[in-house]
């Protein structure tokens, strides 16, 4: 069914209301006055079926999405903090302090799912809204910055030999699952074999290393051969395996130097991506398009692509979704030397790193200032989570990407809302300490005209 509003409860005249136990002057909560919550509602209601048992609150999910990202935090510690946190509550609508968790974290991941990638760029088109109404210019989405990074996956270290056992090990246990008796497992061979690959490696010794690759390559021919063999003419049981044996075939005949090769058994939309940085030369994950303002660093555009394109030709999408998120096209395009040969014709005018001719002095400044996305990316990935993506498939990307971006807008929402409050404070502040200075210096005064 639809979403439902957070319930206030029968005994609510013996519950704390959170407005008489937080400071309404937090960040937090002026954010959540700014925002625009009752968009989600319309947004997302297209998503739900008419029957069924309630589904849980439109704020309270999208709530807990933008903490979880904003305070980079994986699903189970943003559902056990947010019970003891009065100030994420009143940020996702609730008006009495709750004592028990809002949903399990299975429900995130649920929810996820259900709204998509699509759904979930509501949230950063709402985030940019709210950084307009709290004193971005709209100029300032006429000047864009495009850069492409990669998102990084949460998979382990890859090499031939651990890929091969992890396949080898899949195939046996799920035929154990299946109760298919294999005429051998290989998997005691194996483990052997991918040990003395490790340590060859390590010794230099890449003759005797890749004969014991190829030995983990004929045993796991031989599981996969038998497996297909016992099931053969079994629809139910083919249909089942029919991934995994997929991705064990496509896995042998993989060459170690192929474009597309297999990289991960639980994450095959994996790409090896070349950076030329020394401490990383090669990542694997995907490849993501930012856009942010010239001005201020406000994203506006986080497109994670499903293969390996040249950057230049990542412009034309990352604008677009750019134009789609602030609803203002863009005059002014800065992009490094990555981007020459790019693919974008639209009306804005590209201005590539290192350009000479036909640039005034404002062009020039907010060029040197192109630099500046390379900072904000690192605070994505240090302060958020694209360093390391845990969703799965193309739409794990596409959303881990969206929502890295949106919670970044709030962060630094909060932040001028915390300076504004600083700067505030101390003009108070100093006032005070100028109406009590004055105060003591005319006392002594008044007391000597009172005795005269």
């Amino acid at each position: 069914m639809r979403p439902t509003r957070p319930s206030c409860g029968r005994n609510d005249l013996f519950r704390d209301r959170l407005d008489a136990i937080i400071n309404l002057k937090h960040p937090l909560v002026k954010l959540s006055r700014v925002m625009d919550w009752a968009r989600f509602d319309e947004a997302f209601g297209g998503f739900y079926r008419p029957v069924g048992r309630p589904a849980k609150p439109t704020r309270l999910m999208v709530g807990l999405h933008y903490l979880k990202h904003v305070y980079d935090l994986p699903d189970e510690e943003t559902v056990e903090r947010w019970v003891e946190n009065p100030y994420w509550q009143y940020f996702c609508g609730f008006e009495f302090f709750q004592t028990e968790m809002p949903s399990d974290a299975s429900t995130m991941t649920r929810w996820r799912k259900r709204i998509g990638p699509q759904g979930l760029s509501e949230m950063l088109k709402v985030s940019v809204e709210a950084a307009l109404d709290t004193g971005t210019k709209p100029s300032s989405l006429e000047r864009i910055t495009v850069y492409a990074t990669v998102q990084p996956k949460a998979i382990a270290y890859l090499t031939d030999g651990r890929l091969y056992l992890k396949a080898i090990l899949s195939l046996v246990r799920r035929a154990r699952r299946l109760g298919i008796d294999l005429r051998q497992s290989h998997t005691r061979l194996a483990k052997a074999a991918a040990v003395r690959v490790g340590r060859y490696a390590n010794a230099r010794q890449f003759r005797r290393m890749r004969r014991e690759l190829e030995k983990l390559r004929t045993y796991l021919g031989c599981v996969y051969r038998d497996l297909s063999r016992k099931i053969s003419g079994n629809v139910d049981i083919e249909s089942r395996l029919a991934r995994l044996l997929g991705l064990v075939e496509r896995q042998l005949v993989q060459k170690p130097k192929d474009k597309d090769k297999l990289y991960s058994l639980h994450a095959p939309e994996v790409v090896c991506i070349s950076k030329g940085k020394a401490r990383t030369p090669y990542e694997f994950g995907a490849k993501v398009g930012i856009a942010t303002t010239n001005r201020e660093g406000l994203v506006l555009a986080s497109v994670a692509f499903t293969t390996n394109p040249y950057d230049g030709h990542t412009l034309e999408r990352t604008v677009s979704q750019a134009v789609e998120t602030g609803g203002i096209e863009p005059d002014r395009i800065y992009v490094d030397k990555g981007f020459r040969g790019h693919d974008y014709k639209g009306s804005a005018t590209v201005f590539i790193a290192g350009q000479k001719r036909g640039l005034t002095r404002t062009i020039r400044r907010e060029l040197k200032r192109r630099s500046a996305i390379e900072a904000t990316i690192g605070h994505m990935k240090t302060d958020g989570r694209l360093d390391r993506n845990h969703l799965l498939g193309h739409d794990g990307d596409a959303a881990n990407a969206l929502l890295v971006a949106a919670a970044h807008n709030l962060r630094l929402i909060l932040k001028v809302i915390a300076l504004w409050r600083a700067y505030i404070l101390a003009i108070i502040n100093t006032a005070n300490a100028k109406a009590a200075k004055s105060d003591t210096w005319s006392t002594p005064t008044k007391l000597a005209n009172s005795n005269a």
